[in-house]
Order: structure tokens, then C-alpha cells, then sequence
């Protein structure tokens, strides 16, 4: 895997999801995650990766032959509509409807949509409100 630039934001370097079916979950990733505008960093036969997420079956070596447990994954989106967008894309993708677009409880302004992933995953985007951030990211060249 070669990376010379990567992008990273403050509290999580990578996450590993350990897959039964890589190409699903491929399919599934590739539109909610394009949805939200993030391309693909990279893909060989046994991986994926976008940014800090990073999927692989079971046989490839970084999985050490294990499939993961059910986790909850949240995505940042840039407003409303790309947090409809994902979850209709995660849809038409395979994924399975865990909670439609719309205002949760959790915080004035946050809107959100979720979805299980071929795995079982809760995959969810997220938009908080307006706001503004000091960089789109922290880019880390080497």
C-alpha cells in the first residue's frame, strides 16, 4: 500500500472492518461513501480503504484470518442533503434502512440517517448544523 499524502482528523488514525463478503461491502461503501464525496484511497484484491476506514476479508493478512464484531461507524457530511444522499445511495447499494434523513435528539441541529452495512454494521452520516472548521482536514505529507 502506498500513500504519500494522507488526510486525518483528530482522534481516530484508522478503522478496520473485517469482512464475509468484500465485494458487497465495497459496493455499499463506494456509494455512501461517495455520496459524502470522499473517493476511494485505494483497493486490492483482499482490501479497501477510504481515509481512516480501512476493509478487508478475512483472508487477507492485516485481518489476521478474524472476522470484526458490530460496530457503529458515524461519517461527517457537509449539510442535509449529502446526509439524504448517503442513505439513499446505502440503500440502492445493498444496505439495509436503520433510521431515515431526519433531526435526531442528540444535539440542536443534528441531522442524521442510518444504515446496516452487508455485516450488520450501523453506518451512519451525520450533519451538525451550520458551523465552520478551522481546515477541512489535517493533511500529513511524507
Amino acid at each position: 500500500m502506498e500513500t504519500n499524502e494522507l488526510h486525518r482528523g483528530r482522534l481516530i488514525d484508522h478503522i478496520q472492518l473485517v469482512v464475509r463478503d468484500l465485494a458487497a461491502s465495497r459496493r455499499f461503501y463506494e456509494a455512501v461513501i461517495g455520496a459524502l464525496n470522499i473517493p476511494l484511497g485505494g483497493a486490492e484484491d483482499t482490501y479497501f480503504w477510504f481515509d481512516e476506514l480501512f476493509v478487508s476479508s478475512s483472508d487477507s493478512v492485516a485481518a489476521a484470518g478474524a472476522l470484526t464484531g458490530r460496530h457503529h461507524l458515524a461519517f461527517q457530511a457537509a449539510d442535509e442533503a449529502m446526509v439524504t444522499a448517503f442513505h439513499h445511495a446505502g440503500l440502492a447499494a445493498g444496505g439495509t434502512d436503520n433510521g431515515a434523513p431526519g433531526k435526531r435528539p442528540y444535539h440542536p441541529g443534528y441531522f442524521a440517517a442510518f444504515l446496516l452495512d452487508p455485516d450488520g454494521n450501523n453506518i451512519e452520516a451525520v450533519f451538525h448544523g451550520p458551523h465552520t472548521r478551522s481546515a477541512p482536514s489535517v493533511m500529513i505529507t511524507f
